[in-house]
């Protein structure tokens, strides 16, 4: 495994739209695993492809409960609202104040192809929605209701 380079503000592929992934093989699983060595020593809580540099529809996150691994996510349903403070790997110093759904239903393909479900609310919820945007190239700073520049 390795340890990559988080593609910061500025650079294309951050406002791209990933592709969808057609085939999990070797390659998807050693991009999962990298992905989630980079997150946990850059000390987040999510990270989606387009962050290291790879235009590919997958996220891994881990808000305390362990790692997801998700490919190819799709929100198939959000409900309530919240407003919460949320930074980026990718948009170091800053965070901002993003208004998102207090839950939401995911489905995606875990590492195995097997389709999954989960149930999210409150800080998963949020992060859920956070590295899905980024599959869309959008960055919490487009949608924040203010900005905070922590020096």
């Amino acid at each position: 495994m390795a340890v990559f380079q988080v593609v910061r503000l500025g650079e294309e592929i951050l406002r791209e739209k990933a592709l969808e992934v057609k085939k999990i093989n070797s390659n998807i699983h050693k991009l999962l695993d990298n992905m989630a060595e980079t997150m946990y020593a850059a000390q987040g809580v999510g990270l989606a492809a387009p962050q290291i540099g790879v235009p590919k529809r997958v996220v891994v996150l881990d808000a305390g409960d362990g790692l997801l691994e998700l490919i190819n996510p799709v929100i198939i349903e959000k409900s309530g609202k919240t407003v919460d403070r949320e930074g980026c790997l990718s948009v170091p110093n800053v965070t901002g104040d993003v208004e998102r759904a207090q839950k939401v239903v995911v489905q995606a393909l875990n590492r195995k192809g097997e389709l999954m479900e989960y149930e999210a609310e409150d800080l998963l919820a949020r992060i859920f929605q956070h590295e899905i945007d980024h599959l869309d190239g959008i960055l919490f700073v487009d949608i924040a209701k203010k900005i905070y520049r922590n020096e």
